[in-house]
Parts: C-alpha cells; structure tokens; sequence
C-alpha cells in the first residue's frame, strides 16, 4: 500500500507535534526541519484541523497544536480521514472500476485482506508511539 505525500506530510507533522504535546508550533518550522513545502503544509494543516486532530490559531503568536492527547490518536484514524476510498486497484472503486480480470480474477480478495491487516497495524498504534521527539540541544563549546 501506497500513502499520498499530502498523508505523508501529515504524519510527519503530528509525529513531530506529538514529540511535545503542549507546545504550538509555527508551519514555517515544521516545513524547514521536515525539508517540506511550507504552502503544501498549510493545505495538511487545514486538512488536519478539519478532521479535528489539532486546533489552529491565527496570527502573531498562533500556530498549530495537538487537540487530543497523542495517545488517543491512532494512525489508523488519521490515514482513513485523509485517504479516504481511495481504491488500492481498479477493481476496488465504488463504480467497480474497469478491471477486466473480473469475475474470474483471484487476487481481489488477498488485496482486500492485505489492505485491513495494513490498516489493522495502523489502527493498532498511537501517535505517542511514533512520536519524533526534539533533537537535543548542542552543549555550547568553550571558548
């Protein structure tokens, strides 16, 4: 299975938001230490507070935080509200997709298996799990 870069992206930032729970953090910071475009960030952060995994808040001093706990955010919940029905395969669109193995085709349902143990593991761990947390401080050299 295959995650968008948008769901990337967001994982990445609430990874990194759950290294310190209590703290707001600016876009401009998390697209600069994740090396991501901060306008692509700004559309994951909108995405997120939509979804109500984090709270924003506008201007000087604003940013964006967690709006639970990490512990009570799985990554199951987070990849299902930004992917979506995303069809792994043709065959597994809503309008049936145009798969012309079908009917006889044997590999539908090991796919359809495959994608609910992926998203079984995903819905089995918590943001707090996969926390990035901060990198240490540089002790300061003497001079």
């Amino acid at each position: 299975m295959r995650l968008t870069s948008f769901t990337d992206f967001a994982l990445r930032a609430l990874m990194r938001l759950a290294g310190e729970p209590d703290r707001s953090f600016a876009t401009s910071e998390i697209a600069a230490e994740f090396g991501i475009s901060r306008n692509h960030l700004a559309k994951v952060v909108r995405d997120l507070a939509d979804a109500g995994f984090i709270t924003t808040q506008r201007g000087v001093g604003g940013g964006f935080a967690l709006a639970r706990r990490p512990e009570a955010i799985t990554l199951g919940a987070v990849v299902r509200a930004l992917e979506g029905d995303s069809a792994l395969v043709e065959c597994f669109r809503s309008d049936g997709g145009d798969c012309v193995l079908l009917p006889r085709c044997r590999l539908k349902a090991r796919l359809a298996a495959a994608r609910e143990a992926f998203m079984r593991e995903l819905d089995g761990t918590t943001l707090a799990e996969c926390a990035y947390l901060p990198r240490p401080a540089r002790p300061a050299r003497a001079l």
